[in-house]
């Protein structure tokens, strides 16, 4: 299990995120550092989870179109106290559709913004189908952004390399992390963005106990001498692909 602080690194971050929290509660703190490093970082919504993530607001009376707007908001205030900036694709949830049309639209994103860094979800949650399909056109808009002969505009994609965060029932999923990131210089700013998620305020405090939870095994990870503090918090990725290296560490 790789521990990760953050370290500099170049170019942009992007973050595919199914729904409009998703990328608060599970790669918020990424985010922020990436942010705090200086790099680029975006968030690509798919939808406002406004069918599905929205249970508090159907049960107050707002309309379809007020509940889009009311996510909308709430999203874009969090992604601005992580440094981000945002963009929402509108294209529906609970079903999140999988259309060539859609796909193409994140491939025009991924060369627009030419990630070094490639945020998203599982391919395996059994409570949610927007989350896989999210991750399956993600991964097939990378392929296709990469291919030369793609028709969109900017060069062809290298090939940046792809976490999966984590879900919100890990075991269900099958998720086994292979990389702790340490977040906790970021996590009052993570923190402020989930603040902004008044839609779902149940979720807070259930994602900063996780954060916790994932900060002490971070800590069991790095050994035992690092002098990491006490409040260490974490977050937790599965990395798709392999690491090019030319040491082991």
């Amino acid at each position: 299990m790789t521990v990760t602080s953050s370290q500099p690194s170049g170019g942009a971050l992007l973050v595919v995120s199914a729904h409009a929290g998703d990328f608060v509660w599970r790669a918020g703190g990424a985010i922020a550092l990436a942010a705090e490093r200086g790099q680029r970082a975006k968030v690509l919504c798919l939808s406002f989870g406004e069918r599905g993530e929205s249970a508090r607001a159907w049960r107050e009376g707002l309309r379809l179109d007020e509940i889009k707007e009311l996510r909308r908001t709430e999203a874009t205030g969090a992604a601005a106290a992580l440094g981000a900036e945002i963009e929402f694709l509108d294209a529906g949830d609970y079903p999140l559709t999988e259309t060539p049309e859609l796909v193409d639209r994140i491939v025009h994103v991924y060369r627009e913004v030419n990630p070094s860094v490639v945020l998203t979800h599982t391919l395996t949650d059994p409570y949610n189908g927007d989350h896989p399909a999210a991750a399956r056109m993600a991964l097939q808009a990378r392929v296709l952004a990469q291919a030369s002969g793609y028709d969109a505009p900017g060069e062809p994609l290298g090939a940046p390399p792809v976490f999966f965060f984590e879900p919100h029932q890990p075991e269900q999923c099958d998720f086994k992390p292979n990389v702790l990131l340490d977040i906790t210089p970021v996590f009052d700013k993570k923190r402020k963005a989930m603040e902004c998620l008044a839609a779902q305020q149940h979720m807070w405090d259930y994602y900063t106990d996780l954060a916790k939870r994932r900060g002490v095994q971070l800590k069991r990870n790095a050994g035992p001498n690092l002098g990491l503090p006490h409040t260490t918090m974490g977050e937790a990725y599965v990395r798709l692909y392999p690491e090019t290296t030319g040491t082991l560490a």
